[in-house]
């Protein structure tokens, strides 16, 4: 069921939360966290009810361990845990791939079985791991089941995010003060939904129009020239994040109406200077749970070992080359590794990660450079920040062609493309600006009729990359009132100098934000619904 459908618009969303609302009226908490568990399950079933089953084994299983782990913390048992986990994911996730890998390698004629990708399974996979090494570590106390069961179906998270931990959530579950509707929570959360639906609707889901056949292209002809590929790369760029966003603003708003704060998720990163703040920006709670258990581990244990052989470490944030290649290089390049993986089975996502895996060692390296000589990490005025935050969406819109090609082919070929390996072309209705024939000719390039090309999409790329650059973004827009859970929200530049960025409940706002609903509304209504792009991991 998609946030963007009738069914939930009309539907399940409207019972779901009239229910919720009887039920807290008569301090009914226990019923009212039942009957979300219930619709939850309810929810996930929607798209197809065969895997309920696994989804519940999951979850029975994990809450078992954990409650082994806590009375009686054993690696093995953590292990096993883990490995349980893993290979669950690993079987619907990756199977095909490394078997059609081995097949073709091995040249055998192996009959690959279809296997069907559970929705949700990489997102609950994450937060019941880091449920049983909290739980090997000392750090969870929270045993209620139906609490534990509510803290992995919940909803408005569970199929794209954010990865919830076990902390935070449990305790808002067992909290009467926050388990409970408060109406200006619900304001905020309509309004945040709202704002969600809008980016998804009339945003996104046309620059995905416009990305898809370019892509496709690719991959099955190849050869796409320089403004198509640009136009491709940059419309998918534009495309995920205002999905993406818009997927995060509806879960977090979500959330609000039941008087559950989500962590925050999404925090305009293209506006960031490098890429370790992009990823501080971009699917915050992955970044969170990588750090958390997967790249933190790693460096406290390659410390011990260095430490225990007695091998220089890092002293007041100076280090030997060999120190930043062993604790730094190496476990930033393998995380990133995980990362990719974890998006997708394919060549391309392992690419997509060890590129970024790449630009942050790049990053920290300069960081640790700068360290060295004594210099500031920010100093540099307005162009040296423009020039940055360019630098570092290009460096993202390069690996994210590689996130969206089918084949490392196709992406090859578009970023071939991209750098006018492909040949040259311009639209042939610019044929009639004002010296584009003069321009033209100085450059020896041809006008030709550029199939599934329009002259506004360029104009289209270059306004919302302007929104995107300058505009503040939803939870500095309601930095006031509370949205995702303890995140303060910094107030834009373009925000300080423009009150009207800046929301504050009046006839006048709600007058717009119906129009908008409205608007919105109805174009959700009369179009078919689309995926949110991360309901594919």
């Amino acid at each position: 069921m998609l946030f963007n459908s009738d069914e939930f618009l009309l539907v399940f969303l409207p019972i779901v939360f009239v229910g919720f609302l009887v039920l807290a009226k008569f301090r009914q908490r226990r019923l009212a966290a039942l009957w979300l568990t219930l619709a939850s399950l309810a929810f996930y079933s929607w798209w197809r009810p065969a895997n309920l089953p696994l989804l519940l084994l999951s979850i029975a299983v994990n809450y078992m361990l954990g409650g082994v782990l806590i009375r009686r913390p054993d690696k093995w048992i953590l292990a096993g845990g883990i490995l349980f986990n893993v290979a669950l994911l690993g079987y619907f996730k990756y199977t095909v791939f490394f078997m059609t890998t081995l097949s073709g390698a091995l040249s055998l004629d192996w009959h690959i079985p279809h296997v069907i990708l559970p929705l949700a399974i990489s997102f609950f996979t994450f937060q019941q791991i880091a449920y049983l090494v909290d739980a090997f570590g000392g750090k969870v106390s929270e045993r209620d089941p139906l609490n534990y069961c509510l803290f992995i179906t919940f909803f408005p998270h569970l199929i794209a995010g954010p990865i919830t931990h076990h902390r935070e959530m449990l305790s808002q579950f067992g909290s009467p003060e926050r388990f409970r509707p408060r109406w200006d929570l619900i304001g905020i959360g309509v309004t945040l939904f709202l704002i969600g639906l809008f980016k998804k609707v009339m945003v996104a889901d046309p620059f995905g129009a416009i990305a898809s056949p370019i892509f496709t292209f690719s991959a099955e002809t190849g050869g796409v020239q320089l403004v198509h590929a640009w136009t491709a790369a940059l419309s998918y760029a534009l495309q995920i994040y205002f999905d993406f966003s818009g997927y995060t603003d509806m879960a977090v708003g979500l959330g609000l109406l039941f008087g559950i704060a989500l962590p925050p998720n999404f925090n305009s990163p293209y506006k960031a200077r490098n890429v370790i703040e992009y990823w501080s920006r971009w699917h915050m709670t992955l970044t969170r749970f990588l750090t958390a258990y997967v790249y933190n581990p790693i460096v406290v244990t390659l410390t011990r070992r260095r430490a225990a052989k007695g091998l220089p470490l890092p002293r007041r944030g100076r280090m030997t080359p060999g120190t930043f290649v062993a604790l730094v290089a190496l476990p930033t390049v393998f995380t990133m590794f995980v990362s990719g993986v974890w998006h997708g089975a394919g060549w391309q996502f392992v690419i997509f990660g060890l590129l970024h895996g790449l630009y942050l060692v790049v990053a920290h390296g300069w960081r640790a450079w700068k360290v060295h000589r004594g210099r500031p990490l920010d100093a540099g005025g307005p162009l040296a920040v423009a020039t940055s935050v360019l630098l570092t969406f290009l460096c993202v819109v390069v690996a994210l062609v590689f996130f969206r090609a089918p084949s490392v082919g196709a992406a090859l070929d578009l970023l071939a493309g991209m750098a006018g390996l492909n040949g040259i072309t311009l639209p042939r209705p610019l044929a009639g600006v004002p010296g584009a024939e003069v321009f033209a000719q100085l450059l020896g390039l041809h006008f030709a009729s550029l199939e599934n090309f329009e002259l506004s999409y360029p104009l289209r790329i270059a306004v919302f990359l302007a929104v995107v650059w300058t505009l503040p973004n939803a939870y500095q827009w309601l930095r006031d009132y509370p949205t995702a859970l303890d995140f303060q929200a910094r107030a834009s530049w373009f925000g300080r100098w423009l009150p009207a960025l800046h929301w504050r409940p009046s006839a006048a706002l709600g007058v717009v934000m119906g129009a908008v609903c409205a608007v919105t509304l109805l174009y959700a209504l009369s179009a078919a619904p689309t995926e949110f792009l991360y309901f594919q991991f």
